[in-house]
Order: structure tokens, then sequence, then C-alpha cells
């Protein structure tokens, strides 16, 4: 089997990225306008989503939802070619959480049971808590996505994402898992749990391997 490296560096963990060193490559840029669900399919709208890239990543910059939506928490769910992109791919992750108050009272770190799967084929939580619908309130992050075009292997993700939530607070949430199938995954869709996404930008990026 093969070795991917990096320029002599390996990826250990969601926070090298600055040891790829110019191996990304932009692919599509999203600006969000008041929209229920935002879709990155191979082959439509210059996307590219397939085994050009070993790795991709989303990158989500001030993300917001509407006002007015109730606790919504942000998300996302795969597809493959052949349930004609109906986004309910098999998934099975963890989901951790740091949260600390703007004005002290209250801090903690917890795994949340309720936002990780097992076995499940709904939309996977990167964010928790009740999202923030004020005017200056927003979340960002990324998401990796690991050989996505493979026919052997499940499909592993894993997401950093920092959100300022209605309490107010900042809230930390990592989450990882795999899609449980060796189809491909072709597409990836974001969305609120409730209510639209109201504005921000999301990026997809390929990662070269050397």
């Amino acid at each position: 089997m093969g070795l991917v490296k990096y320029n002599n560096l390996s990826i250990s963990s969601i926070d090298d990225v600055s040891k790829i060193d110019g191996a990304m490559t932009l692919i599509k840029t999203v600006t969000v306008s008041d929209d229920s669900t935002i879709s990155f399919v191979n082959g439509a709208s210059d996307v590219v989503l397939d085994s050009t890239y070993p790795i991709y990543l989303f990158k989500f910059i001030n993300v917001n939802p509407v006002s007015g939506a109730s606790s919504p928490t942000f998300g996302f769910n795969g597809s493959d070619d052949t349930s004609s992109h109906s986004y309910n791919i098999t998934k099975t992750s963890t989901f951790f959480a740091a949260y600390h108050k703007e004005d002290g009272t209250n801090q903690s770190l917890f795994y949340n049971t309720s936002f990780d799967l097992a076995q499940a084929t709904g939309v996977q939580r990167i964010q928790s808590g009740d999202g923030n619908v004020d005017a200056d309130a927003s979340g960002s992050g990324e998401l990796w996505l690991f050989n996505p075009s493979s026919t052997t292997y499940v499909k592993h993700f894993m997401s950093s994402f920092s959100n300022c939530d209605s309490d107010p607070s900042n809230a930390q949430y990592r989450v990882a898992g795999y899609f449980n199938t060796t189809a491909a995954i072709t597409a990836l869709q974001f969305t609120y749990s409730n209510g639209n996404i109201d504005s921000g930008t999301i990026k997809l990026y390929g990662v070269k391997d050397s």
C-alpha cells in the first residue's frame, strides 16, 4: 500500500493544516443568503469531489442561522451516486464540546451523547447548543473528508467548529466519525436543524498528495 506524504510532514491532527504548505487547491466558494441547504455535488457547478484529491476540506466562515429559528444546530450529511443524492448515508461518530459563558459564570468540557451517531442515517451535527440568532453572532470552522472516492474503505471525517451560542457563550465542538459505506461519497449537504442558513461563506478545498 502506498504512503501519501505532504511535504515530508504528516497531518497528525485537525490543527496541522499549516504543514501542508501550498498543497491546498480552492475548488468552490459559496456565499450563503437565506438558503435552506447548501450542497456540494461532484460534477455540478464546478464542484470536484472524486478521486482527484485524497483529502477534501470544507471551511465555514461566519455562518449563522436565520432570525427566529428555534435552537438551530449546524450539520451535514453525505450521499453517493447510487442513492440519487438522498443524503442518508449511515454514519457512526463521536461529539465533544467545550463551553464558556461570556460573563465567566459557567464553563465545561463534555462528551455530548445527544449529537453522536451509532449507525444512523440522519444529519451529523457539528455544532450543538442553541445557535445564536443575534445580528453579531456566527460560527466558523472546518470539516475534513478523507478519500471519499474509495470503494474499499469507510470514509472518515472530522470537524472543528467554534460558535457564539445564545447564552451568550463560546462553544468549541470537535466531531469525528465515518460514513459506513464502501460506495464513493460524491456529495455533501449542509443545513441547520431549524430555519435557513441566513448568511456566511463555505469554501471547498482539495488537498494534493506529494
